[in-house]
């Protein structure tokens, strides 16, 4: 997971990234795009309804999560799917690496996997000597950059057709040209013999199927597809929140990710995986295998009102209308999941101590809540969040890993201070009366608040002191 050794420096990568025009003209454009197709995408159809049964399909998924996640293991197995189960990322990276060594891959193709980038997949892999290769259009892009991704679905929205040009000039000698089409046909030439001579294919996963033991796969460029079935062995690798309890499940699901991600009524591809290539078949993986990664989930789960945070299917619709994202941009979080979802999912995952800006990074105007296809209530887990950064309140009992993590030292006397007076109306007198006669030595800094407003200075009279002064000037002769 990204920047695991220290708090993510997001106040200096917002500066940097509010100072460069041609980040924000790209997302600004971006943004504007996707937001006018989604609307448009759902123009004849009942949103609020579908929204509900959205949200309910996946509440009742968590719901059942412990005992789904066993039918589904039952199911894989039954069909011939090897499962692992890893506790956090490092064991996942140490069980596919283990798979790859064992079958003595050198190379790996990659479909898109945002669990993997969470992982740090690639990372390990090198160490261990196998190259992976993204063969996603976007992420393909953004490896040849040595970045990472800047937004779920699009990972390289941050770039223009003409940055992509000069990038893939330098990395691949492709002519340099501002015809998208040009540039993805010499993509895809330069990936295609790579895919025939990989020795792994690894995934993502949009829906696990439990009654079936389905894997389903939501794509548009095929890529997904020849991951899967080109090499000899292909490896699926997914959150354990990813479970649906049957085909019937994914259906409402499907219509509102493809809608809300990208405008479209349905994607080019939808692949369903239900094991490897049996003896009378043509094509596909010897092996199949499915790795199921908590990673800090099991936590998240434990809270009844964080555990909405897990009704996500990384459609990024929250990303599009999120005013806070589409200024900064992606990079500016530091994190692999950027924007309102990253700032709910990633304190949770990583730690308050880690993230501590994030729940504040929101103007909380609910464009986020709004358009989440499954209703997560994203700005109310905001504020939730908010409260575990100073220890929470007495409803919740701090819960997320670091917590308090913005309650300085002096901030619980300073509280008890303000009670006793307050609790002595003598002393809440006197303490008034002070404020009001030494209110020029009030500092023009107070933290943060400074920041973009004036400190606020204490009255000349309080107002005991005013209505009293009223009362005797109105008071007849």
């Amino acid at each position: 997971m990204t920047d695991t050794h220290g708090a993510v420096p997001f106040h200096p990568n917002v500066r940097t990234a509010l100072d460069n025009p041609q980040i924000r003209g790209n997302f600004r454009r971006a943004m504007d795009g996707l937001m006018d197709k989604r609307r448009l995408a759902f123009d004849d159809w009942e949103l609020d309804k579908l929204r509900t049964l959205g949200s309910a399909v996946r509440l009742n998924a968590l719901h059942h999560l412990p005992e789904l996640l066993e039918q589904l293991d039952t199911r894989c197995r039954a069909n011939g799917i090897q499962v692992h189960w890893a506790r956090d990322g490092d064991e996942a990276c140490a069980l596919i690496t283990d798979i790859c060594r064992r079958r003595n891959a050198r190379s790996v193709i990659k479909g898109k996997s945002m669990v993997s980038e969470e992982m740090e997949l690639n990372h390990h892999l090198e160490q261990a000597d196998i190259e992976a290769l993204e063969s996603d259009l976007g992420e393909y892009i953004v490896q040849m950059a040595e970045e990472t991704p800047s937004h779920i679905i699009m990972p390289a929205i941050h770039k223009n057709t003409r940055e992509i040009s000069d990038l893939m000039h330098d990395k691949t000698g492709t002519e340099p040209s501002l015809d998208a089409r040009y540039l993805t046909a010499s993509a895809r030439a330069q990936l295609r013999e790579r895919f025939m001579n990989a020795d792994v294919g690894i995934s993502g996963v949009n829906f696990a199927v439990a009654d079936s033991g389905t894997l389903c796969l939501v794509e548009n460029e095929g890529n997904g597809r020849l991951t899967t079935t080109v090499p000899p062995c292909h490896i699926a690798v997914t959150g354990i929140e990813k479970v649906v309890p049957s085909l019937d499940d994914v259906a409402p699901l499907l219509a509102l990710l493809t809608r809300s991600a990208t405008g479209q009524p349905i994607t080019t591809y939808f692949n369903m995986i239900s094991g490897p290539r049996q003896p009378d078949e043509q094509d596909g993986p010897e092996e199949v295998h499915l790795v199921l990664v908590d990673n800090g989930r099991s936590e998240v789960y434990q809270d009844e009102e964080l555990a909405e945070t897990l009704k996500c299917i990384r459609c990024g619709a929250c990303m599009n209308h999120c005013p806070v994202y589409t200024r900064v941009g992606g990079h500016a979080y530091g994190t692999t999941y950027p924007g309102p979802i990253g700032k709910i999912l990633m304190p949770q995952l990583m730690g308050l101590d880690q993230t501590p800006d994030f729940p504040s990074a929101s103007s909380l105007c609910g464009a986020c809540g709004e358009v989440c296809p499954v209703r997560i209530p994203i700005p109310q887990l905001l504020v939730r969040l908010r409260q575990e950064s100073v220890d929470g309140d007495s409803l919740h009992p701090a819960h997320v890993k670091g917590h308090g993590v913005k309650r300085g030292r002096l901030e619980p006397w300073i509280w008890r201070g303000w009670a006793w007076m307050h609790r002595s109306p003598a002393l809440y007198r006197l303490g008034t009366a002070l404020a009001a006669r030494f209110r020029r030595l009030t500092p023009s800094r107070l933290g943060g608040w400074t920041d973009y407003r004036r400190a606020p200075r204490p009255a000349a009279t309080t107002l005991h002191q005013a209505i009293k002064a009223r009362r005797t000037h109105r008071r007849p002769s």
